[in-house]
């Protein structure tokens, strides 16, 4: 369905890195290639603004009480603020972002690439095991094909409202 989406190893220098080696965690690496340039700014700004996540927004200003605007997802991308709903930034750089939730057991982490005439975006997560634990359980296992078929989505989607 996402065919031009593939999953990846995590490129060198990738502020998810971390967390690909703690022992029982998870991490994934999402990647599409779009032609043009884009910037990390415009790719997280419509990351976090496509109708698909905006539903996500909603049932956290809902749920958690944790609102947030497009005008907040666009200074996010900018740089002009460290926190967005129920995440804050935890590492950012001129090409990459990695955000944190409140509840610290998952990371949300964007990255673009050149790529001769062409931008490279990268979409990833990690989930740490609670308490020190060995696994993540077996919940999480049920739900990690949802969970590929949302990230996979979520890519999609920010590439259409990119325009590419």
């Amino acid at each position: 369905m996402f065919a031009s989406i593939q999953t990846a190893a995590l490129p060198t220098g990738a502020l998810l890195d971390h967390y690909a080696r703690i022992e029982g965690g998870f991490t994934d690496c999402y990647v599409t290639e779009v032609p043009g340039t884009v910037c990390l700014a415009d790719y997280v700004a419509a990351f976090y603004t496509t109708p698909l996540f905006r539903l996500e927004r909603w049932v956290l200003a809902v749920a958690a009480r944790k609102p947030s605007t497009d005008a907040e997802a666009v200074d996010l991308g900018a740089g002009h603020c460290d926190s967005f709903s129920a995440w804050r930034v935890e590492g950012r750089n001129d090409t990459q972002l990695l955000m944190c939730p409140v509840d610290a057991r998952t990371r949300s982490w964007f990255m673009v690439e050149a790529q001769g005439p062409n931008t490279r975006l990268f979409f990833g997560s990690a989930v740490v095991p609670a308490g020190g634990g060995k696994g993540l359980g077996a919940v999480f296992d049920m739900l990690s094909g949802v969970h590929d078929f949302y990230s996979r989505a979520l890519l999609a989607s920010a590439v259409r409202r990119l325009g590419a």
